[in-house]
């Protein structure tokens, strides 16, 4: 099995030609195109194990691992022997032919077993495969194996000597995994403490510098290491500030001129120099007049303000005299790398942009590293070409100068008969009626009396059209103006009940004034005619009161009431006592319609309308 794969991949071609082809006469696979996971483990351990082969034949031929196979005659394009077997496999698995991580697994074994000089070559490889090693139907079977393998390179790098293929592997990293990916995001946002800096604590003999200020200025390197240290602790707060001022006090006393600046400045030398600055007492003097040196640590100055600045870390631990010395001891620090040479200005420019972008991550961080991707906004194509403009109204918007135009239109729009119908006071009442029915079983919340416009509206068109019925509205509220022949009998006569004192009044009134005439044509009459026609006289003001009291009885029986007879002793009353009985009801008359017209009604009523 072995040794057909060991000539498929010393074939010319691309291995679309002869690859899956191969997997067939060496597995013989239930499906023609896809490996069952059993084939996938028995393919995989095959594999597995030439490539242990190819790479101790390369390591026994003294041969680098990625160039094994291929000879010097060859040409450029010519491959050696495990970048070809790679090839195989990467294709099997990008047309899942094969499972997803079996290339990455086969990339774990053979950083495992090769020297960090053959890894170089090897990263290589993957750097140029990215891109298919970073689609979906692959990353997901294989993104945590290729996270596996690239901590385990950089745990056996060096951190001072390899800097640059370090660097190379965490940007590989960063673009292969997704900015949403929570692997390397620090959540917790723990320090490396183990970066422990050694410095000498007892002074050495012949010294020509301030040993006590040499310790000072290296034990800051303790809490810049772990700068959570001194949010919970005030004296060690205090001991950092103290600290702290005797360094930049030194600084401010030892300025750098331009020149000192250009001759000393190590950022102009390699870029590839990874700086761990010595601690040696002899070397201080020197290291003070080295701009980058100082550089560094202002640096790490406001990196640590930065961190205990932090929204919402520190805030109930931090007092308001610590947030004082952090902004005073910030802005100390920002004027002198402003006046630290070269380019101090610039410098100090870019350093507080990167911190504020590093802001945003922070707060990233603790909102839980929502992802970036956001689906994109399908913009609407103008297929004339051009972009079209928003109408303008003439009249405010669509329907207002749709009517003007429907005016000019249509002279007889506005004249039409039909055009607006008010309803007759049946048909508008006619759905308060239906629900003062309780065999409706509408619930009151629905009821049309909760309509504020829809009784204003009732109580307008009764005014016009039904006076009478308007006039209940201070008795029985809404309810009462809905015309009686509407409801059913046993809601009708809720709203039957005795006449009102108008009524009365206007009844009392008539009567009076009938008799008042029957008086006058007593006093004109001859007494001749006093004689004969006393008596027919008598008999016609009789018959007049009881013609009145009748049509009386019959209105009210008409509206569905009962006749309500006169006391006796309004009739016994003597002319003077009517007099000033009806000049006192004509001014409680007035008192009441005075009332009403100044909108002083039953609270009763009105609280039945408002319901």
């Amino acid at each position: 099995m072995m040794e057909a794969f060991r000539k498929a991949i010393l074939q010319a071609g691309p291995p679309e030609t002869f690859a899956l082809k191969t997997v067939q006469e060496v597995i013989k696979p239930q499906k023609q195109t896809k490996l069952a996971q059993d084939e996938n483990q028995l393919l995989e351990n095959m594999l597995r194990t030439l490539l242990q082969e190819l790479v101790s034949s390369a390591v026994q031929s003294g041969e680098e691992i990625m160039l094994y196979g291929k000879s010097i005659d060859d040409v450029d394009e010519m491959q050696g022997v495990i970048p070809r077997l790679l090839d195989v496999v990467l294709y099997l698995c990008e047309k899942e032919h094969v499972e997803g991580g079996m290339i990455f697994q086969l990339l774990e074994d053979l950083t495992e077993m090769s020297t960090m000089r053959n890894c170089k070559d090897i990263f290589r490889y993957i750097e140029s495969k990215q891109d298919i090693l970073g689609k979906q139907e692959l990353f997901a079977r294989g993104k945590l194996v290729m996270l596996r393998t690239c901590n385990q390179l950089l745990r056996r790098l060096s951190k001072a000597n390899d800097v640059v293929f370090c660097g190379r592997i965490l940007m590989f990293l960063a673009h292969f995994f997704p900015l949403s990916e929570r692997s390397a995001v620090n959540i917790k946002g723990v320090f490396n403490t183990s970066n422990e800096t050694k410095y000498e604590k007892d002074p050495p003999e012949g010294i020509s510098v301030d040993f006590n200020f040499y310790r000072t200025f290296w034990s800051l390197q303790e809490y810049f290491c772990n700068p959570a240290s001194l949010s919970n602790a005030p004296l060690k707060w205090q001991k950092f500030t103290a600290s702290l001022m005797v360094v930049l006090n030194t600084f401010d006393a030892q300025p750098l001129s331009e020149e000192e600046g250009a001759e000393n400045n190590l950022e102009e030398e390699a870029t590839t120099f990874n700086i761990k600055y010595l601690t040696s007492s002899k070397l201080m003097g020197l290291e003070l007049k080295d701009p980058s040196f100082r550089r560094h640590i202002l640096l790490q100055c406001l990196i640590l303000f930065d961190y205990l600045k932090a929204p919402g870390k520190n805030d109930k631990d931090s007092s308001e005299s610590m947030k004082e010395e952090i902004n005073s001891c910030e802005d100390r620090v920002k004027k002198l790398l402003e006046v630290t040479p070269p380019k101090g200005k610039d410098f100090l420019h870019s350093i507080e942009h990167i911190l504020d972008r590093e802001k945003n991550w922070v707060w990233w961080k603790r909102d839980g590293c929502q992802p970036f991707e956001k689906q994109p906004i399908e913009k609407k194509t103008v297929h004339d070409g051009t972009k079209k403009r928003r109408p303008r109204w003439r009249l405010g918007n669509k329907e207002l100068s749709q009517l003007w135009k429907w005016a000019d239109q249509n002279p007889n729009a506005l004249t039409d008969s039909q055009r607006v119908r008010t309803p007759t006071i049946s048909d508008y009442w006619k759905p308060l009626a239906e629900d003062m029915d309780d065999s409706a079983g509408i619930e009151a919340e629905y009821h049309h009396k909760n309509n504020r416009v829809y009784c204003w509206k009732g109580l307008r068109f009764s005014a016009r059209q039904d006076l009478e019925g308007f006039s209940k509205f201070t008795e029985h509220g809404i309810e009462g103006v809905v015309p009686l022949e509407l409801l059913p009998p046993e809601v009708r006569s809720k709203f039957q009940g005795k006449p009102s004192d108008r009524s009365k009044r206007a009844k009392k009134e008539e009567m009076r004034s009938t008799s008042h005439q029957v008086e006058e044509s007593q006093i004109a009459t001859p007494a001749s005619e006093i004689e004969g026609e006393g008596i027919r006289a008598d008999a016609e003001a009789s018959v007049a009161v009881m013609d009145t009291d009748v049509s009386t009885a019959t209105g009210n029986n008409s509206q569905g009431g009962t006749p309500t007879p006169e006391p006796d002793e309004h009739q016994k009353q003597s002319p003077d006592t009517d007099v000033g009985q009806e000049a006192g009801q004509l001014e409680a008359d007035a008192e009441v319609e005075t009332g009403m017209i100044d909108g002083e009604t039953d609270p009763e009523a009105e609280s039945d309308h408002v319901g």
